[in-house]
């Protein structure tokens, strides 16, 4: 049985008041109609988001979609600047996406793979990346191997280093599983690969948002996001990070006249850049609402984001533990603001809908989505409540309660 440890998290930020809680609510319209706990699914948008999108929406109403894109392109082209100072790198290295898993297969299948290349990856691998090494596998002849957890249940790290020849082509990890609060130690990934000359995907779709993320020091190649999790954003947005340095060893698997130039009949040239994995047709207003989500999140600053989401998260998991019945499923040394749990007896569903119905939000998390560790596990379905910096000690207080009344019937 995996081990777990009762690792301190960081103190409460004495700097974020009582003000500052009530400002990001304010923000919050839908922090008066719910209590949500969802925010690995799709978080509440604050009103700034809300706005840059109608607004842009309004714009194409008014005057046509291509005359409006051309009428903010200088706020277009600033969410490049805005998505490289949330992850680190430079403007260049950023694609603008319509959703995470678009971005990660973009990369992926990207790759020139070769008969008897190795993927690297975790327990905690996310469903629709392992079908990609899956259909990889039957597509080239490469081979996947997954590396086990550690005793604390994250990617053992010195079974990576053991693991690595020179067949591996990408190292391939998720950084925050779906199902749990559960952080893989990333930057401890991307020493081993950077010294094996492999590849590093990470995929960053639950950590971008609520943690602090830096792609020169966590040392990744690849790296895709989400806009509607933690980032606060619309859904049908994303973003892909592509190192520099490797760019020109990646092949997109989707090439049209924004990605490319037809420059010849019978010649076509690649962007030198990281658009060359965007394709021309945008959803220009939902991609300004991420650029509006991402300037938020910068303004309240990651690491005081990263702070308070994980002293709230530690107190949920601290008073779900003292409900007989109800065990917490999380796992890992660093974990962060996603608690998962189960009430014995009871099934997921009838849980969430019962905390639905006293304006609660959380979700359910099921062997699919990351078979390997739930199978690992024993587990068939956990129930998942993510925190964010909007949430409240009362809004727990009332989660926690609502959860004691399931286990009484």
């Amino acid at each position: 049985m995996t081990a777990t440890r009762n690792v301190r998290q960081p103190a409460w930020n004495r700097d974020y008041s009582p003000e500052d809680v009530a400002r990001a609510r304010a923000d919050t319209p839908g922090c008066t109609k719910v209590a949500h706990f969802n925010n690995a699914g799709a978080a509440l948008m604050p009103r700034q988001v809300v706005d840059a999108a109608t607004r842009h929406l309004h714009l194409e109403a008014d005057m046509g979609g291509y005359e409006a894109a051309a009428h903010a392109s200088e706020s277009i082209e600033s969410i490049y600047d805005s998505a490289a100072r949330l992850l680190g790198c430079d403007r260049d290295e950023i694609a603008l996406v319509d959703n995470a898993t678009r971005a990660w297969d973009m990369a992926f299948y990207g790759i020139p793979f070769r008969r008897g290349d190795r993927v690297l990856t975790s327990m905690a691998e996310y469903g629709s990346n392992f079908i990609a090494y899956l259909q990889v596998a039957e597509r080239y002849g490469v081979q996947v191997d997954v590396i086990p957890n550690d005793e604390y249940g994250q990617i053992s790290v010195d079974s990576l280093r053991a693991a690595v020849d020179e067949r591996v082509r990408v190292i391939s990890v998720t950084h925050v599983p779906t199902n749990g609060g559960l952080v893989n130690p990333a930057a401890e990934v991307g020493k081993i690969a950077r010294a094996a000359g492999a590849l590093y995907l990470l995929d960053a779709c639950q950590s971008v948002g609520q943690l602090t993320v830096d792609v020169g020091k966590i040392g990744c190649d690849l790296l895709s996001t989400t806009g509607r999790k933690y980032l606060r954003g619309p859904r049908g947005t994303g973003l892909l990070y592509v190192r520099r340095a490797v760019l020109d060893q990646l092949v997109p698997p989707v090439l049209d006249l924004h990605a490319a130039t037809w420059t010849a009949r019978d010649r076509y040239e690649m962007r030198s850049d990281a658009r060359r994995f965007e394709t021309w047709e945008a959803n220009y207003a939902a991609q300004l609402g991420l650029g509006a989500a991402i300037d938020h999140a910068l303004g309240w600053g990651l690491p005081r984001i990263q702070t308070r989401v994980t002293a709230l998260a530690e107190s949920l998991r601290g008073q779900l533990a003292e409900i007989p019945g109800v065990r917490v499923r999380d796992l890992g040394v660093q974990r962060c603001g996603i608690t998962t749990f189960t009430v014995d007896g009871a099934d997921a569903d009838r849980v969430k809908s019962s905390l639905a119905g006293q304006g609660i939000n959380i979700s359910v998390s099921r062997t699919p989505s990351t078979r390997l560790d739930m199978d690992d596990r024993g587990l068939k379905e956990v129930l998942r409540a993510s925190v964010h910096y909007y949430n409240t000690e009362d809004e727990i207080g009332a989660l926690v309660r609502a959860v004691r009344t399931c286990t009484c019937t």
